[in-house]
């Protein structure tokens, strides 16, 4: 166990030392959070299920980080490129951003403009631009590294290969990172154009065929619809960046003076946005939006599953469960109070007046012949239809009639569970006993379908 693991997630989760190191223990033994949390709390001090699940993930990111730290230390001391002062800012380093920017410049690389520019000799004169003394003549100095044996015939391109390797130098400058990192999150905007041809097809993202909004401001629930648009081929998303601030940004990191050198550090700046930073920017930016959007969607989702598992059973009452139809009809379930199905039925309420006579008919005979509590009805596709048709029969006022979330009614109605309780019974009573049993017990119910489905 890392104690400093247990110290950080201590100071920012404000839980006692003791108590993060014994979940902590209590996880890696296997154990899982609702058992820790049900029957351990005297190991815990009384830890919840929020409080240990926060551990666990805080846990396993710090595992992650660490991991990345001891390979990223294991690749540079390969290379002898560890120095001591470098070591001490890897080790220092408290995100995986952090981490990675520090390690960037080290990275191996593929073959760039840089390290071609590299190859030629052209480091050196980089070096001299980069420190923009005010005696340095550029095109002078350029002239000393003309070698067309390496492949620079011109001075010109001299310089043009020490500004590539400046461009690089300022990509991989850790501060530069963290600064435009910050400008683009502030003043990045997120910009989404349909793609030509596609407005009818992608009809269910209008909203976003000429939408701009800025990154700061950007609700979790319209990152994630954008990118399902951009994933689904409908829309073209991009960050469009704050250019004028970003190269402004750059120009105050990086020039020192106004002179010659100081004009090529400015150009390489510049050119070092556009080529690299800002697509490099926009990929982070993306992925901790989605991160982020990710996160807000699943608190969103977690207290929504909530509140449906823990809604207000109706207890022991005979119920009559209606999942409605038009054309196919109704199917109805009656149930006891404990659940178990009593019969089955369809009516036809809506396809004829004669049916819905009929209908009528029926409905009133099972509520008297199986002594009916209450009535769930589905609030899908014909719900309301069903409810209305059901006031209309003015049955006796104790008899409550609801309205019942049948969402994944039809994906538990064709499930394994459902047919080992229901083997001879057509799949779509058995989402009407599903609706009916949701009133009854919803925590009951709906523990037998992924949550994913509800």
């Amino acid at each position: 166990m890392n104690e400093k693991f247990v110290s950080k997630i201590s100071d920012e989760l404000d839980y006692r030392p003791e108590q993060v190191m014994a979940a902590a223990q209590l996880l890696y033994e296997g154990g899982t959070v609702p058992f820790i949390a049900r029957y351990r709390k005297e190991a815990t001090g009384s830890l919840d299920e929020v409080a240990i699940s926060n551990i666990r993930d805080r846990m396993a990111q710090l595992e992650e980080l660490s991991k990345r730290r001891e390979s990223i230390l294991k690749s540079l001391q390969e290379r002898d490129l560890l120095s001591e002062d470098l070591k001490e800012k890897i080790d220092a380093a408290e995100t995986m951003t952090a981490l990675e920017d520090i390690y960037l410049p080290f990275r191996p690389k593929r073959r760039t403009r840089a390290t071609i520019a590299k190859e030629k000799g052209l480091e050196e004169l980089a070096v001299i631009l980069f420190a923009q003394e005010e005696e340095t003549d550029p095109l002078k100095e350029a002239l000393a590294f003309v070698d067309p044996e390496k492949g620079v015939k011109t001075a010109e391109e001299a310089l043009e290969g020490s500004r590539d390797i400046i461009a690089e130098w300022i990509n991989e400058n850790r501060e530069a990172r963290e600064k435009m990192r910050t400008l683009y999150f502030q003043k990045g905007n997120f910009q989404a154009h349909v793609v030509p041809g596609m407005e009818t097809e992608g009809a269910k993202y209008r909203d976003y065929f000429q939408w701009e909004e800025k990154v700061s401001g950007a609700p979790s629930h319209r990152v994630l619809a954008m990118r399902r648009g951009e994933k689904e081929g409908f829309i073209n998303l991009e960050i469009a960046p704050p250019g004028d601030d970003a190269l402004a940004l750059l120009d105050r990191l990086f020039i020192k003076a106004e002179n010659g050198a100081s004009q090529e550090v400015k150009t390489a700046a510049h050119d070092s946005y556009k080529r690299l930073l800002s697509i490099s920017m926009e990929t982070e930016i993306r992925l901790e939006t989605k991160r982020q959007a990710d996160t807000e969607a699943i608190k969103v989702f977690a207290d929504n599953l909530r509140q449906l598992l823990l809604a207000a059973a109706l207890g022991q009452k005979s119920v009559m469960a209606i999942d409605p139809g038009i054309r196919t009809g109704c199917k109805i379930a009656c149930l006891n109070p404990q659940g178990k199905l009593l019969h089955t039925e369809t009516i036809y309420p809506f396809t004829s007046d004669q049916a819905r006579s009929a209908a009528s008919g029926m409905v009133r005979d099972m509520v008297k012949k199986y002594d009916i509590q209450a009535v769930a009805v589905g609030n899908g596709t014909a719900g309301r239809e069903t409810e209305t048709f059901l006031q209309e029969l003015h049955l006796p006022a104790a008899i409550l009639i609801v309205m019942v979330n049948e969402s994944g009614a039809s994906i538990y109605s064709a499930s394994a569970v459902a047919r080992e309780e229901f083997p001879d019974l057509d799949l779509t009573f058995r989402g009407a006993v599903s609706i009916g049993r949701r009133l009854m017990d919803p925590l009951a119910e709906l523990v037998k379908i992924e949550a994913k489905s509800i």
